[in-house]
């Protein structure tokens, strides 16, 4: 327990060399530059080694020794088992608060037209939603589940996939009715096209309208024109106004279909995705009550999903 009087030298120590500087370390710490050298010189007079090579020029000015790289990542995981720790003795709290996790997205086409259902039968339960396109530190953060796009693999995490994903065009109802004729694939060359860059950017699977339109035998249709939107939400609602046609992935898209806010101008081709949505928390959080509860509520809401676009 003798390390523990060297906390705040060991949390310099995994800021600096997460972050690769004192700067970057001293703003998330809030502290100064030279408080978090201090506290890492410390850490190594204490330890009788160095931690860092440093050197005063170049993007990364700090890189770690081979031992402090080998000890790095025991370190941070308890850092994360404090916090689960933390978490795990707030559960008493007589809120019963609930923190779920997911992008702007998700939250705002699939999970709020269903979240009434979940409230009503967990009344006990004060449900939290916390927005976010960025892939949050669930321990740090506090937040008991996380709903992530991707292959499922993100390691110390337990997950579960919750939906399947496929990919096709959408536009407003109005563009059909107003528009030019949209019977076949060639007809979009007469549209514009909009453009999720969200999820190009990602280095994913996702299939771009080239990939659309080739699948779709489509000729003389300029894939590349068309305008370009860095957000999954802002490409729906484009969609929705009117502005041109959405290549659009099924989940997100649920809502507004059953609305007929949009319409799926064409049958095929749909693409299936080989990536999904997944049900992700920290192993600590797998095992409490209330995160049982809405891990099966949401299983339940995507079983129900599924089968209806079976």
């Amino acid at each position: 327990m003798r390390g523990l009087a060297y906390l705040n030298a060991l949390k310099a120590f995994e800021a600096a060399a997460r972050n690769g500087s004192y700067v970057a370390a001293a703003r998330e710490l809030n502290v100064t530059p030279a408080a978090v050298g201090q506290q890492v010189r410390v850490l190594e007079d204490w330890l009788g080694l160095t931690l860092f090579h440093r050197s005063n020029a170049g993007p990364t000015r700090l890189t770690l020794t081979e031992r402090a790289n080998e000890a790095l990542p025991d370190l941070q995981a308890g850092f994360d088992r404090v916090a689960a720790a933390l978490h795990r003795l707030s559960e008493n709290n007589p809120s019963s608060r609930l923190t779920i996790t997911a992008t702007p997205a998700f939250v705002s086409k699939w999970l709020l037209p269903r979240i009434d259902d979940f409230q009503a039968a967990h009344p006990e339960l004060e449900l939290r939603l916390d927005v976010s396109e960025r892939l949050i530190d669930l321990a740090k953060a506090g937040v008991d589940l996380a709903v992530r796009y991707g292959d499922g693999d993100w390691p110390g995490m337990v997950s579960e996939k919750l939906l399947n994903e496929e990919v096709f065009p959408v536009c407003s109802p109005a563009l059909l009715t107003n528009g030019p004729p949209l019977r076949t694939a060639d007809d979009l060359r007469g549209y514009d096209l909009i453009h999720d860059t969200s999820v190009s950017a990602s280095g994913g699977e996702f299939p771009s309208w080239s990939d659309w339109l080739s699948a779709a035998g489509a000729r003389g249709v300029d894939a590349e024109r068309g305008l370009r939107i860095n957000s999954s939400a802002a490409v729906i609602q484009a969609v929705i106004a009117g502005q041109g046609l959405g290549l659009c992935r099924s989940v997100l898209v649920d809502h507004d279909l059953r609305t007929r806010l949009l319409v799926r101008p064409f049958v095929l081709p749909t693409m299936q995705l080989n990536q999904g949505w997944h049900l992700v928390s920290l192993p600590s959080a797998a095992t409490s009550p209330k995160v049982a509860a809405l891990r099966s509520w949401l299983k339940k809401q995507g079983d129900l999903f599924e089968d209806a676009n079976s």
